[in-house]
């Protein structure tokens, strides 16, 4: 009784310590002066509307929004093929063209930033455009749908793409009719991933934006510098209730336990 009684009192903690910081940054949102103090000198919700209304938060934003969702497209597109095609033919370096795309993620982001940096601005000439911060951003997330959709790949029973077989349909088939449908969930997980992450990534699309492109992050640290103003503190907010929306989606549409790592037994 008594474990229970402090297993419960050490989660209770641990659930305030690190919810603190979001509750004060939403406390120093609703500052009604333009003062960054909590707790808040007045209540006010008018920095929000300003995310909207002032043309450099509202640009950013929507750069933030399409990196992110052109991103979470090219980085899904090429985690499906890659995972299908290591899961369905068992190669024996297999392992290492996992690994291989691991490795973008590995790495500091900096060196991912930098490395892609020099390949736009001396190879291709072709620098300062959002297509760059997408396609990075693509190939430097792609891990996340990979995970997922090879979670989704292992869980599918062999004995359904034998009976398909048996059946007369041939690979094309047994993919769009069995296995599509059955990683799809598997597929939207990945990509909501790779959107709030995506959404949040400062480093690559400070180097690759130049100053020409510029994301909701890079907006937030420009306006940090010229001064302190309680919008900073209402986008963090939108931040939070974004990735709360989108992963309760997850949660919602995909097998929410099992991309956590609880694998069910087999039966």
């Amino acid at each position: 009784m008594m474990v229970t009684v402090w297993k419960r009192i050490f989660i209770a903690s641990m659930f305030i310590v690190l919810s603190a910081p979001l509750f004060i940054v939403a406390g120093v949102s609703l500052n009604a002066k333009k003062v960054m103090f909590f707790p808040p000198m007045g209540l006010s919700l008018k920095w929000y509307p300003e995310v909207f209304e002032k043309s450099a938060w509202f640009e950013a934003l929507t750069n933030s929004l399409i990196i992110a969702g052109c991103g979470g497209l090219v980085a899904v597109s090429i985690a499906l093929p890659t995972s299908y095609f290591l899961w369905r033919y068992r190669v024996t370096y297999a392992k290492f063209l996992f690994g291989l795309g691991l490795v973008p993620f590995s790495l500091p982001p900096v060196i991912t930033a930098l490395g892609m940096l020099i390949f736009w601005a001396q190879w291709v000439g072709y620098v300062g455009r959002i297509e760059n911060i997408i396609l990075a951003h693509g190939v430097f997330l792609v891990t996340l749908p990979m995970v997922m959709i090879s979670l989704g790949l292992e869980s599918i029973d062999k004995e359904h793409l034998e009976a398909a077989e048996t059946m007369g349909a041939d690979r094309r088939q047994t993919f769009f009719t069995i296995i599509l449908p059955m990683v799809i969930p598997y597929m939207f997980a990945g990509y909501a991933f790779v959107f709030v992450v995506s959404m949040n990534e400062y480093i690559i699309s400070f180097f690759l934006g130049q100053s020409a492109t510029i994301t909701l992050p890079v907006q937030i640290l420009a306006n940090l510098r010229t001064g302190y103003s309680p919008v900073t503190a209402s986008v963090a907010v939108m931040f939070i209730l974004l990735a709360v929306v989108v992963f309760s989606l997850v949660a919602r549409f995909s097998d929410l336990p099992k991309l956590l790592g609880a694998w069910s037994p087999k039966e």
